[in-house]
């Protein structure tokens, strides 16, 4: 089982759409898949039509008590199932800080599943905190979708720095998200990340 994250250190860069994309993609090429909708705005779990609730919130979630299983749901797609985000999610930090091993805990959650699923995508909140942490632990890859704006770039050194600081040598892959090539501005940002390893060659609209 591969754990993939989309994550980044702020909002509105296209993270759930990546995510989303990304799942659907994954079981359409015969991957057996399952998206954890991490951000507790739930607009991952909003585009499969399903409702941002998970019993007994994240305290119950991620207390171990009980298998990831029990929450996770199916979705219209063959082989792409959805554990849907809560409100609750916007304490995770807070849930996770009472643990003994905080950066753990995602990872020895996820731990079961690696035989019923092959790819499991993270769609994360935007922040670098306790979560993503726990995230970074868990993952295979960090993939990190940044805009062509004023200092997108520096926000997406504060996650790479992040990122290898708790997990040296962790892939970590970045993508420009919402390119128009008509802007300047984009264009601009292009050349700029042009030979830059960090970046994948392709950008999305």
């Amino acid at each position: 089982m591969r754990v993939v994250a989309v994550a980044g250190a702020k909002g509105g860069v296209g993270k759930t759409a990546a995510a989303v994309n990304l799942a659907i993609l994954s079981a359409r090429s015969g991957h057996r898949t399952l998206l954890w909708d991490l951000d507790p705005q739930g607009a991952a779990t909003h585009c499969y039509r399903a409702q941002a609730k998970v019993k007994g919130g994240a305290t119950r979630l991620l207390g171990g008590k009980r298998d990831l299983a029990a929450f996770i749901r199916a979705t219209e797609y063959q082989r792409l199932d959805l554990l849907p985000a809560d409100p609750s999610f916007r304490v995770v930090d807070t849930v996770l800080s009472t643990r003994r091993w905080p950066d753990r805990v995602l990872r020895k959650l996820l731990r079961p599943l690696d035989r019923k699923y092959d790819v499991v995508i993270l769609d994360c909140a935007p922040g670098l905190g306790i979560v993503t942490e726990s995230v970074i632990a868990a993952s295979d890859l960090i993939l990190a979708p940044i805009i062509p704006a004023p200092l997108a770039v520096r926000s997406l050194d504060q996650l790479e720095e992040f990122t290898h600081a708790h997990r040296p040598g962790l892939p970590f892959l970045a993508f420009l998200s919402m390119l128009d090539e008509r802007k300047v501005l984009h264009r601009q940002l292009v050349s700029q990340v042009r030979g830059d390893r960090r970046f994948a060659l392709a950008a999305v609209p």
